[in-house]
């Protein structure tokens, strides 16, 4: 059985590169313009195509903020402060530990997700920074003990790069989610668990630290 938590408070975290800072409405005009280019790039991500969708996207991810449910950032990129893209938790979960458990009211599992980039934050530290710092809060901020990825079974890029990431994939789930194309999607599920976090994190900081060394 899981329960959600209340609202989740606003968290800002930042790294060398990125910060990641609690999405809200004053950020929709530098959204709308980080996604203006390239429309391959998000040919699998929910990214709004207008001005109206931006309204609708950022309320609906503040109303799943207010729900305990998701956490939703911008991406700023710290070198020009501009915003390059977006990321959150959502699905998170808080499990029905006995109350008398020194788990009960903590933050068990989530879901990350949700991630598009401009395209000049693309092939940059970029996402591996906002993956070490989302992972980072949750294991070591949170003590969360699972976080998952669902990507469309067609997106074999993203596929690869949780594969990278070293994430375990987990099975194929049918008829999971809607797709982009409006068809209800097979989803790719992978997970990484508290005990495999020490290995990730070092893989996630040697890729960090290889992407600037070639920058």
């Amino acid at each position: 059985m899981n329960t959600k938590s209340p609202e989740i408070t606003p968290i800002t975290l930042t790294g060398s590169h990125i910060r990641l800072e609690p999405l809200d409405s004053r950020h929709k005009n530098a959204l709308i313009a980080a996604c203006t280019g390239d429309p391959s790039l998000y040919e699998w991500s929910q990214v709004p195509k207008t001005e109206e969708g931006f309204d609708r996207y950022i309320e609906q991810a503040l109303a799943w903020r207010k729900m305990g449910h998701a956490l939703a950032f911008v991406i700023v990129r710290l070198s020009d402060e501009t915003v390059v893209g977006s990321t959150r938790y959502f699905s998170i979960e808080r499990w029905a530990w006995p109350e008398e458990h020194p788990r009960h009211g903590k933050i068990d599992g989530t879901e990350i997700g949700y991630t598009w980039l401009a395209k000049s934050a693309v092939r940059t530290p970029v996402n591996t920074e906002a993956k070490l710092l989302l992972l980072t809060q949750f294991f070591e901020g949170w003590e969360g003990l699972r976080v998952c990825f669902h990507t469309d079974v067609r997106n074999t890029r993203s596929a690869a790069a949780l594969e990278r990431l070293g994430a375990k994939c987990e099975g194929t789930l049918r008829s999971h989610r809607l797709a982009v194309d409006l068809i209800a999607r097979e989803s790719l599920r992978y997970s990484i668990i508290a005990q495999e976090w020490p290995a990730v994190k070092k893989g996630l900081m040697g890729k960090l630290s290889r992407s600037i060394a070639a920058a």
